[in-house]
């Protein structure tokens, strides 16, 4: 089939419209969006959590929930794309969906806590026709009424009701609802406690409306790095970046009353405010200090495999107050996922884990609830 003599003559303008803007547009994307900034996440984050508990349902809704019987699952960041060499999620795309069919037969409500899509570097479009079938196993959980979903930066598009019934709806149908975030809301000692879950993009200036809007990020800001080829993603990039945007993230959550926080964004799994990297590294110390050598092994290959993927990380904490949780992510370059179950009072962090014999299921910590809530 011969090429369209039109679009070989496209091609070398691209190429040069795209040389000449991309360093500029790099430019201004880092000068506005550096790093985030700590009034701007609580400015953000306080003004979410009015606007849900206030009943503005276009920012997000109140679940209540009993502390026992209640089960939910929460991933964030599968940043699923094209079925190309730049897909983060093609290598846990079967894990994935094997965790997904467990939590289904379980009876577990899924929430999906943004960047589920990779819309910065793929449309819409090609997105969904890649990923019809985890997608059509995320909306067996709409199906029963067991299904929410947050949008993240990534997938910002999902935030208009136009890209929602053009791409989402025919596939979860019409019950489908994108918020900004979810309050959990249950009663323990006679007082009502929160877990509020968001993507955790707020205070990025780039992503969170701040110099440039919603509108402009999602309408102007996503299609012109399509057209430029630029991914900048930070999060992911710079990962002394991310140990700050965590600590801001919990110092947010340590100051509010009965409140937890559960998050995504970073790709960095933390538990009751501490991070798993600074976990496995006290269980290393602990192994040690035991003389067990088979512990010392397995959790140093553990340690040096995560390493992997925190590169880079600078800042050194000890966050003691339970405030704070994040998913990690449904990405990781060997296949694992990560994330946040609440179930028969407890909350877990949680990975499906690859190996030679299949996917499985590992409690990596867990606290009972009852507890978290008590230290709040």
């Amino acid at each position: 089939m011969k090429e369209n003599p039109c679009q070989s003559k496209k091609r070398p303008m691209k190429k040069i419209l795209q040389w000449i803007f991309r360093k500029p547009v790099i430019w201004l994307a880092e000068k506005v969006s550096s790093s985030p900034n700590e009034e701007d996440v609580f400015s953000s984050l306080t003004k979410l959590k009015e606007d849900i508990l206030e009943g503005k349902t276009s920012k997000g809704i109140i679940l209540p929930f009993d502390l026992h019987s209640a089960r939910f699952i929460i991933f964030s960041d599968q940043h699923k794309g094209g079925k190309d060499l730049a897909d983060d999620f093609r290598l846990a795309e079967e894990n994935y969906m094997t965790a997904l069919q467990y939590y289904d037969q379980q009876g577990f409500t899924l929430i999906s806590l943004g960047d589920s899509e990779e819309l910065w570097e793929n449309t819409p479009k090609t997105v969904i026709e890649k990923n019809r079938l985890s997608l059509l196993e995320e909306a067996k959980f709409l199906q029963h009424d067991r299904y929410y979903r947050v949008f993240g930066n990534h997938d910002l598009e999902w935030s208009y009701a136009f890209q929602q019934n053009l791409f989402l709806k025919p596939i979860f149908g019409e019950k489908l609802k994108v918020f900004e975030g979810i309050i959990l809301q249950s009663k323990y000692n006679d007082n009502d406690y929160l877990i509020m879950l968001t993507h955790g993009h707020q205070g990025d200036k780039r992503s969170d409306g701040n110099l440039f809007s919603k509108w402009i990020v999602a309408a102007i800001w996503t299609p012109l790095q399509r057209f430029l080829h630029i991914s900048i993603n930070t999060t992911a990039d710079s990962f002394d970046l991310v140990d700050q945007h965590n600590v801001i993230m919990y110092k947010w959550s340590e100051i509010q009353r009965n409140l937890a926080l559960i998050s995504g964004h970073t790709h960095k799994p933390v538990f009751a405010s501490l991070d798993h990297i600074d976990r496995l590294t006290k269980q290393l110390e602990n192994a040690t200090l035991s003389g067990d050598a088979e512990l010392v092994q397995a959790v140093s290959e553990q340690l040096e495999k995560r390493k992997l993927e925190y590169a880079g990380k600078r800042l050194t904490k000890t966050m003691a107050h339970p405030s704070y949780f994040n998913c990690g992510c449904c990405c990781f370059n060997d296949g694992d996922i990560t994330g946040i179950e609440i179930a028969d009072g407890f909350i877990r962090l949680i990975k499906w884990d690859v190996t030679h014999e299949g996917y499985h299921r590992v409690v990596l910590e867990e606290s009972p609830l009852t507890y978290i809530f008590d230290q709040l």
